[in-house]
This record gives structure tokens, C-alpha cells and sequence, in this order.
């Protein structure tokens, strides 16, 4: 990367005139989620989980560091991707730390369910991002179950100290408008109980990131069962079983390569992806299928092909089942043949930035027509004019609207480095992916 302070897109800029390749073909880390996933799942088991594939980035390190504090024995080789941790079936090693969780979410989320439901007491803190991301729905649930929990500065939010005694009860209502975190942090914790757990929940939100968590649950053998849209139930009786674990690659990052497809009218190969994935964000690639793009699964991988036409179709889209991917969707539809609207986005204002108003500020600073709503976006053609690109220190913001560089001279994206917290490499492993392209 030219420097940790910008980056210049141009200079990979691509006029689609000349290529060296008939095929993009990429490679993408691990998966954010499921490696956060089971590291958690992997303290709770009882004996010595493996895990293979991992994604090491800001957000997984901090979530490594916080069971390490806690007391958790783990075996860390970045080089081959692996982390073994030997869990003790439920049981927190330490009664007394204090953890930071940096900007991590499934960290801040899952990790205040645990030891709000343990019996010790947590110092809990967070980087300046996350102090202001949401905890108020998840605290009150934690409170109710018999959690004391002290906010040092903003109620329902962090930093704050949590004195768990177990669980003073056997159903909970949960909240999750703002984040599906809430739901998954209970729904993993549950087994604590030792009795059967009903977890209700209010509001609306994608369920990819629910389905997830259960299937993982079940992997390691806990089973969840949804007995209607809104109640979660987890039978007492069950335990998670330590597992030798391979990670899939991270669908969210590939679907940054996926969406090359139709904007720069190449196929795209990402190694390993494949429509049974466990991450919702598969499902970005019906959205490019929409737009007039074609899929073939092969062995390799999903292989994703523009549209015959050599142009892409403006859509209508619900993207509450990917709404990681708004962004990205967001960066190629000035490049399409009509308006582009995306509705279920609502709660994508409470990220790591407000995401509706990040992507209307940054396409309208390039003179790209942009309406909302408070859960919707409507982006209309047009030919983006130069501009640096401000990233709220998000990290989707960074590597999303970098694609708009590949069709648009002038485009500079600040703060590269914010992609820390998800895929470190990003930008080189961009660099490395278009200069195959070029001639």
C-alpha cells in the first residue's frame, strides 16, 4: 500500500479497453464471523478445539486477547492460520479481569452475554466506535436474568462492569432492531442455564446471522429450535463437544471481487466459496444474478459472469439478509442502466458508522444522485466525478467504495487501513488482483 493514510485507486484504474486475463480469479481470509463464532463456542466446549482457516485481523485479535484474559490456554500460529483453545465446558477460568474489546461487535455482544451469565465480575471497555454502537437492548435482558451491571458514562453503553450470579431465570425477551448480535450472544450462552432457555425476541432483523449462529451451535453439538418466528428454544441437557474446525473463507470480502464482475465486465472466481456457506452474504450473489450477471458453482469455487449484454440492470432489492454487502451494491449502481433501490437496511445506521448517510454523502460528494429514507436507498446513474473518499473509520466504507476507483479516474480512499478490523490486506491483495487484469 502506497501509505497507512490514502489510497489511490487510480493507479490501478481499469477503462476496460485492454486485458491481460479472460478471468478474474481472487482468494479472500477466513470468515470474521464464523472465526468469532468459534472462539467463543471453542472456550465453551469442554477439552481442545482446533481451529483452521483462521482470520487473523483487528477484530479476531481482540476477541483472541480477551479469552486469553480471561484464562482460556491457547496455541497461536498466524503463519498457518490456527488457534487451538482448550475450553472447560462453560466454566471461565478467571472470576476477576477486565477486557477491551476494541471496535469488535461479536466480541462486544458475545462476550457480555457470557460473562454477564458466568458468576464473576468483568470490567468491560471498548474503542470510541463502539462506545457508541448500541449494548442497552442485550444489558437489559443480562439485568433481568440477575446480571448487576454498572455503565460508567452513558447508560447502555460501554465501558461498564458486569457482577454476574447465573441465571435468576428461564426465558428472556431480547430486542433486535438494531443488531442480530443480541439474539446470537443469548442463543450461544443459553446452555449455561442447565435448564431448558426460551429466548423471545421484538423487533425485526435479517435471520442470516441467526442461522448461522444455530448451525454452528449444532456443529458443535448444540442444537437450537426455532419454534416460531419469534421464540428461540435451547433444551437443557446439552454440551458443546471440542471439534478439529476448517473456517470457510469470508464471503463478506469476497463478494468485494464478486461485484468485479459486472463492473468491470470480467468473470470472477473467488477459491473455495460456495453457495452452501453458512454466511448470508451468499446470497449478494443472486442480487448480481438480478442485475443480469450468471453463477456456475465448480469445485474451486462460485465463478460469477457478467451480463451477455456487456451492461447491468438497476434493481429493487431487500438486502436485510446482507446488508454487510449495502455498501458495496451501493458502489456499483452509478454504473448501471437504471436506479438502484435498497430497502431492510435500517439498522445499518448503527454500525460502525451510520451507513445510510456514509454512502449518500460519499456518492453525493461525486455527484451521483442519491435519495433515503430511514431504512432505504435509492441511487440513480451517473458518471462519478474525483474525489477522496472518507471512511468513517469503517472498514466497508473503505473496501466498497474502492471499486468505484476501478471504473473512475480520481478516486482516493482515506484511511485505508480502518480495513485492519476485517481483511488487513485488502488493498494489496487489490493491487495484486487488477495488475493480473491489466496488461
Amino acid at each position: 500500500m502506497e501509505s497507512i493514510a490514502t489510497y489511490n485507486v487510480s493507479k490501478i484504474y481499469n477503462d476496460q479497453k485492454d486485458y491481460a486475463v479472460s478471468k478474474i480469479h481472487a482468494s479472500v481470509p477466513g470468515s470474521k464471523s464464523i472465526t468469532n463464532r468459534s472462539l467463543l463456542l471453542s472456550t465453551l466446549a469442554n477439552g481442545e478445539t482446533i481451529l483452521k482457516g483462521v482470520l487473523f485481523s483487528d477484530d479476531s485479535r481482540h476477541f483472541l486477547s480477551c479469552i486469553q484474559a480471561l484464562g482460556f490456554e491457547t496455541t497461536v500460529d498466524e503463519e498457518n492460520r490456527r488457534i487451538t483453545v482448550k475450553g472447560f465446558g462453560g466454566a471461565v477460568p478467571k472470576n476477576k479481569a477486565s477486557l477491551y474489546v476494541g471496535s469488535a461487535g461479536t466480541a462486544a455482544r458475545f462476550l457480555t452475554a457470557y460473562l454477564g451469565l458466568a458468576e464473576g465480575i468483568y470490567h468491560m471497555d471498548a474503542s470510541p466506535q463502539m462506545r457508541k454502537r448500541p449494548m442497552a437492548p442485550l444489558l437489559s435482558s443480562l439485568k433481568e436474568l440477575g446480571c448487576e451491571i454498572t455503565c460508567e458514562e452513558l447508560e447502555g453503553y460501554f465501558p461498564f462492569t458486569l457482577k454476574g450470579h447465573g441465571f435468576g431465570k428461564q426465558q428472556i425477551t431480547i430486542n433486535i432492531d438494531h443488531s442480530s448480535q443480541f439474539l446470537s450472544a443469548l442463543m450461544i450462552s443459553a446452555t449455561l442455564a442447565g435448564e431448558d432457555f426460551t429466548i423471545y425476541t421484538e423487533g425485526s432483523h435479517g435471520m442470516a446471522y441467526i442461522e448461522m449462529t444455530a448451525a454452528m451451535m449444532k456443529q458443535f453439538g448444540v442444537t437450537v429450535l426455532r419454534k416460531s418466528d419469534n421464540e428461540f428454544f435451547v433444551p437443557a441437557g446439552q454440551a458443546y463437544q471440542p471439534l478439529d474446525y476448517q473456517i470457510e473463507p469470508d464471503v463478506s470480502a469476497a463478494c468485494y471481487f464478486y461485484a468485479m464482475a459486472p463492473l468491470l465486465n470480467l468473470p470472477v472466481l473467488v477459491s473455495n466459496v460456495h453457495f452452501q456457506s453458512l454466511q448470508g452474504d451468499v446470497e449478494f450473489l443472486r442480487i448480481l444474478e438480478k442485475m443480469g450477471c450468471t453463477t456456475n458453482e465448480t469445485p474451486e469455487g462460485i465463478c460469477v459472469y457478467p451480463p451477455v449484454s456487456g451492461t447491468y440492470e438497476g434493481i429493487t432489492v431487500d438486502m436485510s439478509a446482507c446488508s454487510d454487502q449495502a455498501i458495496t451494491l451501493a458502489a456499483i449502481a452509478p454504473f448501471a442502466k437504471g436506479p438502484t433501490t435498497i430497502t431492510g437496511i435500517g439498522h445499518i445506521r448503527f454500525q460502525e458508522s451510520d451507513r445510510i448517510l456514509a454512502i449518500e454523502t460519499e456518492l453525493s460528494r461525486m455527484g451521483i444522485r442519491v435519495t433515503s429514507t430511514e431504512d432505504s436507498l435509492t441511487i440513480y446513474p451517473g458518471t462519478p466525478t474525483p474525489c477522496k473518499v472518507h471512511t468513517y473509520d469503517d472498514h466497508r466504507m473503505a473496501m466498497g467504495f474502492s471499486l468505484i476507483g476501478l471504473r473512475t479516474e480520481g478516486i482516493i480512499i482515506d484511511d485505508p487501513m480502518c480495513c485492519r478490523k476485517t481483511f488487513e490486506d485488502y488493498f494489496r491483495v487489490l493491487d495484486e488482483v487488477i495488475s493480473t487484469v491489466k496488461k
